[in-house]
Formats: structure tokens, C-alpha cells, sequence
């Protein structure tokens, strides 16, 4: 009687066991969240609502924008706004490297008193050389009599306390809210905007800040696209990790079965 001939196993039967089947539900499980995050970042790289075109343009009250406290909005960065109140003495304050149209300068800043407790900092306008900018202070500073004034400008974000890189500790070359009301007087309890107010109707002999109007925001947000092709990526990987295991464990059977044929332990 004739011994039957042994084969190795396939690659499909290797596959089909409980082991290697139970492992494909588990990479599915893993694609199906990946596919989950991918969809999300989808849902989030397009705008449905984006503003409008030359939306900042459009001046709006301050109050309307941003309330005290409140991050500014990627959206309403450069966002023409108006406003008035009344300067608070003793807080016209120069900030230096300040540039307008490539030309570097100062910004003679202010506390604006726009509510019962409530300001924000104003660039009241740019000077070049800081003796001008001094002549500027004592001129706001004498006009500073409790008058309403009214300011247009573009309401930008804070840029950010940091340590003078320079000798003069009270030098400031940042046009940060924070720092400039650590400067400030009367400031108890006092609520204040987190961004600043870039004034475009200069006065006290400053000249405009240049504002130029901000580029439109694209309605697409290329990174979460790029973060979504990337989950699809990892839930693809996940298939062809588990076809890479399977298949790593069937040439191990076939290397094995070859292995005992050649020792005559199969006929």
C-alpha cells in the first residue's frame, strides 16, 4: 500500500484558521476607528460657513467682535472694528521695532477705558525715531482729560510677553496686552481684551500704522487633510500587517514541512 504524499499548507488555509481569523477581526476593529478619525479630520478641513469675502473690511462695533478675556478667533484676526472710551493717564507707552512699510520705527501705545472697567491696549500710531514718539506721549498725555474719544483700527492677537533681549529692562519691542498692563494704573479688577487694537486714524503727529487688509482664508484646511490621509494610511497598514504575520507563519510552516522532507521524515 502506497503512503499518501503530504503537501504543506497553503497560504489561503493558513488564513482561514481561527487564529489568523480572529487577528482580521481585531485589524478590523483598528481600521474602523482609524476610518472614524479619518472622517472626523474631513469633516473639520472643510468650512461650511467661511466669512465672507473682504468681511474684515467691514467695520463693526468692538463689543460685537470679542468680549473681554476672549482668545481672538483665526476668522476675525485683522478685523476692522470701532470704538470709544477715554485714555487713562500715565499709560501712553512706547513700544520699539515697530515696523510700517519695511521701515522700522515705535508704536506709541495707550489704555482705552471703552466701559466701567474695561480697556484695551491701543496702537495709537507708529513714529520713527523715539524722540518723536516722546513728543507724541506728552501730547496724548495732555489731551488725556477724561474726553471720549473715538478709534477705528484692526483688532489683532496678543503676540506675547518676553524677556528683553537687550540691557534696558523696560524696554518693550512686543506689542503684548499682558505686558503693557503689568505697566498700567488703576487696574484693579479691571477687565481687559486679549488683543489690541492697531488704531488706522493716527493722531498726537504719529503716522497710520500701515494695516493692510489680511489674506482670505481658504476654506479648506490642508493640514486636517493632511492628518486624514494619514489615518487611511495607518488603517490600510493594519490589513497588510495582519496579511504580513499570516504570511510570515505559513513560509515558517512550508520552511518546516521542507525541512522534514529533506531528513526523509516525510515520504
Amino acid at each position: 500500500m502506497t503512503t499518501p504524499a503530504l503537501f504543506p499548507p497553503t497560504l489561503r488555509e493558513v488564513m482561514l484558521r481561527g487564529r489568523w481569523i480572529g487577528m482580521l477581526l481585531l485589524c478590523l476593529l483598528v481600521a474602523g476607528v482609524f476610518a472614524w478619525l479619518g472622517q472626523w479630520q474631513l469633516e473639520r478641513a472643510i468650512e461650511t460657513d467661511p466669512p465672507a469675502p473682504g468681511a474684515t473690511e467691514q467695520v463693526q462695533q468692538l463689543e460685537d467682535v470679542l468680549q473681554p478675556g476672549e482668545y481672538l478667533p483665526e476668522p476675525l484676526v485683522g478685523q476692522r472694528v470701532e470704538t470709544a472710551g477715554t485714555w487713562v493717564p500715565g499709560d501712553f507707552i512706547v513700544v520699539a521695532s515697530r515696523f510700517n512699510d519695511d521701515v522700522e520705527g515705535y508704536w506709541v501705545t495707550g489704555q482705552l477705558r471703552v466701559a466701567d472697567r474695561t480697556s484695551i491696549a491701543v496702537a495709537v500710531g507708529w513714529a520713527p525715531d523715539p524722540e518723536s514718539a516722546e513728543a507724541a506721549v506728552e501730547e496724548l498725555e495732555a489731551a488725556a482729560d477724561g474726553s471720549e474719544v473715538e478709534i477705528t483700527g484692526r483688532i489683532i492677537s496678543d503676540e506675547g510677553p518676553r524677556v528683553p533681549p537687550h540691557a534696558d529692562p523696560q524696554r518693550l519691542d512686543r506689542m503684548s496686552p499682558a505686558a503693557l498692563l503689568s505697566r498700567w494704573h488703576d487696574i484693579e479688577e479691571l477687565d481687559v481684551y486679549r488683543p489690541y487694537l492697531a488704531s488706522t486714524t493716527a493722531t498726537a503727529g504719529l503716522v497710520d500704522i500701515s494695516s493692510p487688509a489680511p489674506d482670505e482664508l481658504s476654506p479648506v484646511n490642508w493640514l486636517n487633510v493632511f492628518y486624514a490621509v494619514e489615518w487611511a494610511i495607518f488603517a490600510g497598514f493594519a490589513f497588510y500587517l495582519w496579511y504580513r504575520l499570516a504570511k510570515d507563519a505559513w513560509e515558517r510552516e512550508v520552511e518546516e514541512f521542507e525541512d522534514r522532507a529533506g531528513e526523509g521524515a516525510v515520504v
